[in-house]
Parts: C-alpha cells; structure tokens; sequence
C-alpha cells in the first residue's frame, strides 16, 4: 500500500480526552475515529489489526471443534424477561420499542439468544455436546465510558456458548476452551495471566470461572499472583491469609476507654498506642435478596479492607450497599463508634476469618467518644458467624499459607464460565435424554473482547516514541520508506518494492513528498516490527539498504539482493 494513495492521518497533539497510552496512541496514529462518547470507527490501519485479531481467535476456535454463526445484534425483550435479566442488567441495556409497541435491545451479550436458538433446534443427547460462537458487535451503555476501546460502549466481542447433557461433559469442554483461549494470547505475542475470576451477574457464584488479563501497569483489575505455585486470581476472587499477625493475646479484661473525637481506626490506633492489626473495622451494609432488606455488622481486622464481591457471594444477595448515615442512625450505631458489643437493636454480625478468637482488640463501644480494649471474639460474643470477608493484598499469603503473593495490574481480555443451568431452566429448555425422559441442558459460556485486545496489545507494548506492535495482529509487516530525490532511484525504489510485495510480505511503502524525519516519526508512531530505508545517497554509495527492528531498535545494513532473506529471519 503506497501511502501517498492510502487513506492515513497521523497527529503530533495527544488529545485531551485520552488518558492511557492505547487511548492516545489510537487516535495520534490515525487507527481509530471517535463518533460519540465509547463509540469509535476503525479506520484502515486498525480494522487491519482488528482483522487480524478475528482471524487468529476464528482459526482456534474452529481448531477446537466450535461452529461459527452470527447472532442479530437487535435482540427481543420478552427473552430477557424469560430468563429475568430484562430489569437486572439495569443501565447497561439500551433499551427500546419497534413501531409494534415490542420492547428490544441492542445486545449487551448473547446467552438468551443463543438458549432460544437452542431450544429451537436441539432436541436430543444425541446432539450435545456444542459450543456455537459468534464475533460480532455488542452495545453496553457504560455511565461513564473511558480509554478509547478499553470501556467503550459499543465493541467488537467474540462470544461462544456450549451446551451438555451432564457437568462432567462441561467441564471437558471448559478445559479445552481454557486451553484455547490459551493458545490464542500465546499467538498474540501477551504476556497474561488466567486467574480464578467471579462469575458476576452471567453466572452463579459457585460457578467455575476465569478470567484472562493482559499483564499492564495501566489496567483496571488488580490480580493476586504466586510466582512459586502459580496461584493467580482476581483480588475480587483471591482467597490469601495475612502475612501480618501481630496480634495481642495478653490476657485482658473489656475496658471502656475514652477516645473523644477519634474517629478512624487510624486516628483511635494512634491515639492508644496500639498497631491497627490490634484493632477491629467496623462496616454496617445493607443487603437486598429479592424483596427482604437486611442490614448486617461486619468486623475485619482494622488494617484490611472488606471485598464487596465475597460478601455478596456469601450473603446470596442480589444488591448490597453501605449503610446510610439515616440507616444508622435508626440502627442506634454512631459513626466512628461502632462495635459487636452493647448494640442498641440486634442485628446479623459477620466475623471475618482472619481475626483471631484468642486475641484482644480495640472496638467500637457504640457510645459517642468511646471505645473499647480488651475485646475478646471466643468470650464477648455467644455466637459468631465467621466468613471470608477480607481484600486480598501484597504481601499476603497462599491459603496454604507458606507462599508470598504479589499484586499486579490487569487488562481483563477474556473470560469463561460455567453456567450450569441458569439459563436452559429459566427459558424451560430439555432434550431428551438416553431414556427417553426430558432434562435440562447446562451451558458454558466464553468471552473474548476482540477490540480490547487491540487497545490491550498497545498498553503492553510501547514507549515514548509510539507503538510497538507484537508481529502476529501488526497492521504491516514492513514499514518501506524511500528518501529519494531523482526520478532514476525513485524508479529503484519501486521496484524494491514490487521484490517486497512479490516475495509475501505485507508492506506499506511510504512514498509522500516528505523529509526523513517527518517519515521515521510516522513510522514510529505506528510502530510495525520493520522500518526498511532506501536512502538515494547511502543506496549509490554501498548499494544497502537499512533494517530497523521497531521492538528492539537494533539496526541492520543489507545488499539489496539479501534483503529478502534478512527480513524473512528477522520476521
């Protein structure tokens, strides 16, 4: 492709609105065109690479036995009504009516649509195991969309559905989609992580789930990691013990202490003397299941943070939230004084595991200006409901114990899951079974945002000058630039590279009227793996020409009848 025919716009202004580098870089290169808040075109050059994703995610797919279809990206209300999610998606669905007064969306994800199709077409054991997949554009109406493809509202995802006739089936299938997707991001050139991961609201909780995440300082999710075993979850899913126990288990009687206008457990810990991992937080949340509302006292150890994810799991609820200042205060709790000992109503309290029933810890005393020491779990407490509440950190722990654990930033590329039957029992799906009786398939599900990728792929890979593309989803082989002033090496030129097209490669030949500097910054910016140089007074001189690894920057002087051959090794 001769740029000065091509259809490419490159910018020296990082724009105001991009925040990350895949972002800026996108829209600087002249990859992608912002149409509205999330929603973006894809220009020649990114939907190259864009191409160049599907293909890579299609070919392993196909390789693992799915089968390709294309779903409608306008789906029916009444199927999400079916399966209960018309109402629990919330915002995110862009809603709407045709002229017949019937509710529809634009699909946020496609599990009701694929179980109709299902239960439209399968009627046997016989037919199962299946997994169908699609790669197609899905809409999400994001409150506050952000960084270009990363949290876009409108994206390109590849989505892929298995269905089975017992879990012992599903899980084979999961296994060898995990190892699918695996195999996909190793082609892509990532570095990333599978971590255990929560099934949100697409799944249960009990579900078993993973997440892919593209290793990058600017991503969203934080992933717990074990460099010794391999542990690896989403901090949301991570089960860790504390590293820290420096807890006190002097014996001590419950003292009531004066703390006034200490309100924090870092202003009280200070104000007493004491490590805040000889304290205890407390979190009053309350939790909606269904139409029951209940409110609930949770105690941490007072240097950890509460993971909302595992307490919603544990709770079964469909909504939990902080407490309200009104809410506490028809609670009788005062804020900052708040502890399990002389509650002025009763109410559930939770316990987290990490904290010790031997030990002694400051409280709330649940009266202004005042807390307590010597609070022991195993003797002021009858009964204690002990769970998994805490935020996994650095410096923690495998729950085995004897295994340090690091934090690290994520982008989320990819996520699989088992749906049980979720689905198939809303919808009222059965196939008939080896004897005849019906029964309900259970499904999977598998995930893989092919735009996000693209955005993920420039976070990883980049620096100050621009992109860095990994060789397998690069928009061109070989960035070809001429700097010739004569019409005889201009004619030279093009027959390079005529050679270079000839011999397979996928090259840009940048032939605009235009300095060297301006040409290698472009070239830069776009960041494929080679930048080929035919300068005219270098080419007359030794009759070579210049290789420039983009990844590396190491450089290269060739004769023109090697240059094939020197390419074809460094690629």
């Amino acid at each position: 492709m001769r740029l000065s025919q091509g259809f490419w716009q490159t910018y020296k202004e990082t724009p105001a609105e991009a925040e990350i580098p895949s972002h800026q870089l996108m829209l600087r290169a002249g990859l992608i065109h912002k149409s509205a808040a999330g929603i973006y075109s894809y220009l020649p050059f990114g939907y190259r690479t864009v191409r160049k994703v599907e293909n890579i995610v299609r070919e392993e797919m196909d390789k693992a036995g799915c089968h390709e279809l294309l779903m409608t990206v306008v789906t029916p209300g009444d199927l999400w009504q079916e399966s209960g999610r018309w109402d629990a998606m919330g915002g995110e669905m862009l809603k709407f009516k045709d002229k017949a007064d019937r509710d529809l969306c634009i699909s946020p994800t496609n599990e009701e649509a694929i179980t109709d199709i299902f239960r439209k077409t399968v009627k046997s054991y016989k037919q199962l195991p299946i997994t169908l997949y699609q790669i197609n554009t899905k809409f999400r109406d994001e409150i506050r969309p952000r960084f270009g493809l990363m949290r876009g509202r409108e994206f390109t995802m590849k989505d892929a559905y298995s269905f089975h006739a017992d879990k012992a089936c599903l899980d084979e299938v999961y296994e060898n989609l995990f190892q699918t997707y695996c195999r996909i991001f190793d082609r892509l050139g990532f570095e990333y992580s599978a971590v255990e991961a929560d099934a949100g609201n697409m799944g249960s909780s009990d579900s078993k789930t993973h997440e892919f995440q593209v290793i990058a300082d600017t991503g969203e999710d934080e992933i717990i990691y074990c460099a010794e075993n391999g542990y690896a979850a989403n901090i949301e899913k991570a089960q860790t013990k504390r590293s820290c126990i420096d807890y006190d288990f002097n014996d001590q009687k419950l003292v009531e202490v004066e703390t006034k206008a200490q309100q924090t457990i870092a202003d009280v810990c200070k104000f007493l003397e004491k490590p805040q991992s000889q304290s205890l937080k407390s979190l009053v949340y309350t939790a909606v299941t269904g139409e029951e509302e209940s409110d609930f006292l949770l105690m941490l150890v007072g240097d950890d943070e509460l993971n909302e994810v595992k307490l919603k799991n544990y709770l079964g609820a469909d909504h939990i939230a902080p407490a309200t200042d009104t809410r506490l205060l028809e609670l009788g709790l005062i804020k900052g004084y708040i502890g399990p000992v002389q509650l002025k109503k009763e109410m559930k309290i939770i316990f987290d595991q990490a904290i010790d029933g031997k030990a002694f810890y400051m409280v709330g005393a649940n009266k202004n200006d005042y807390h307590f020491t010597g609070f022991q779990l195993e003797r002021d407490i009858n009964e204690a409901q002990v769970a998994d509440l805490r935020l996994a950190k650095d410096g923690d722990l495998t729950i085995e114990g004897d295994k340090p654990v690091v934090v690290k930033r994520g982008i989320e590329v990819g996520h699989i899951f088992q749906l049980g039957d979720k689905y198939t029992k809303a919808m009222g799906v059965n196939v008939l079974n080896q004897n005849g009786k019906a029964q309900t398939p259970l499904m999977g599900c598998y995930g893989l945002g092919i735009t996000r990728v693209v955005a993920a792929a420039i976070e990883q890979c980049h620096d100050e000058k621009g992109i860095i593309w990994p060789q397998e989803i690069a928009p061109y082989q070989i960035y070809f630039a001429s700097i010739a002033k004569s019409d005889e090496f201009k004619a030279e030129a093009e027959s390079v590279y005529q050679s270079l097209l000839k011999a397979g490669f996928e090259v840009i030949y940048d032939d605009r009227k235009a300095g060297a500097g301006f040409k290698f910054k472009d070239a830069d910016l776009l960041g494929l793996p080679l930048r080929v140089v035919m300068g005219e007074r270098d080419y007359k001189e030794s009759g070579e020409l210049e290789i420039v690894e983009r990844k590396s920057g190491e450089k290269h002087t060739v004769k023109l009848e090697s240059l094939i051959d020197k390419i074809k090794e460094l690629l």
